[in-house]
């Protein structure tokens, strides 16, 4: 898969391509059903298969939304489809400027001149254009004009996986990990730079990677203790990781500790992914430090309870 930072970057490009468009954040189980529909029609065709998908998300632009959490990082989300045979994915810079492109425009300068759509596979509901004012019907028309096939997936097709974005939100901030990676069809991951932090964890037994994540706008599920997973040094360990303000020892600032099993080495200022397995329990304040130790070693076991099975 070739990534593609900018629309104007993909003029060099000369085969035609069917695409499909949308921000996918968390790429789930709804969403592989388009684009697994792309990239079949692309091996019959001899097309190209080709995403837009749009960075920052429209609503941090068009609404100022700077609540909004996202499923994915933009990092994520390419690592994500670079697995599902996708040709390209474009990432076009969303802007206020670019958001009241006419519906014409759009079609003409992005999709068929820049693009090189020959054929567009989108959703039922899909709207398009200035103040999203265009609709499947519309693009049908254009592509009536500008020799390209629009090919609808239908409501029944896409709520027939009862699946959506916020869904899988929802149930992270619930901390139902189980329900969220069922919809997405892999673990959710958090991505970040491990950083040094007072070394508490050290000093009760389970030393502990601090992990930092730059995105403010990735969503952090609810606070408590999880089994995690990670690829460390080409190896994969498993671990326990927790979120929140460790109230046991007068913690102010919330933090993201993992405790990897098995692992000795220094991570500092290593990037790493933790894919985050199952919920272990709430984020406690525990009476004493040795009351600490011991919920540690009881979670330490559950965690290799599930992860051996």
């Amino acid at each position: 898969m070739e990534t593609i930072q900018d629309i104007s970057l993909f003029k060099h490009l000369t085969n035609q391509t069917v695409i499909t468009i949308g921000t996918f954040d968390g790429v789930h189980l709804g969403h592989r059903k388009i684009l697994e529909r792309l990239t079949n029609n692309a091996k019959n065709t001899g097309l190209k298969s080709t995403v837009l998908t749009f960075f920052p998300h429209p609503r941090m632009v068009l609404q100022k939304d700077t609540d909004i959490k996202l499923l994915n990082t933009i990092e994520e989300k390419t690592q994500i489809m670079e697995s599902l045979g996708l040709d390209y994915l474009v990432i076009h810079p969303f802007t206020k400027s670019f958001s009241r492109l006419s519906a014409t425009d759009f079609v003409q300068d992005i999709l068929v001149n820049s693009l090189k759509a020959k054929k567009i596979i989108i959703g039922y509901d899909h709207r398009f254009g200035r103040n999203r004012n265009a609709n499947i019907q519309d693009l049908i028309a254009f592509g009536d004009t500008l020799d390209f096939e629009v090919e609808e997936i239908p409501a029944q097709e896409i709520d027939d996986v009862s699946v959506s974005s916020t869904k899988i939100r929802n149930a992270l901030m619930e901390g139902d990990v189980v329900t969220a990676n069922s919809y997405l069809s892999y673990a959710y991951m958090l991505t970040g730079t491990i950083k040094k932090g007072k070394g508490l964890g050290k000093q009760f037994g389970f030393p502990t990677a601090n992990l930092h994540i730059a995105e403010d706008y990735k969503l952090i599920p609810k606070n408590g203790a999880y089994v995690v997973k990670s690829m460390l040094k080409g190896k994969k360990y498993f671990g326990m990781m927790n979120i929140g303000f460790n109230p046991t020892v007068a913690g102010t600032e919330k933090s993201i500790e993992v405790n990897f099993f098995e692992f000795d080495g220094d991570l500092y200022e290593q990037k790493i992914q933790v894919e985050i397995l199952h919920r272990i329990r709430d984020e406690h304040k525990f009476n004493s430090v040795e009351e600490l130790r011991e919920q540690l070693k009881k979670d330490k076991n559950f965690s290799l309870d599930l992860i051996s099975k």
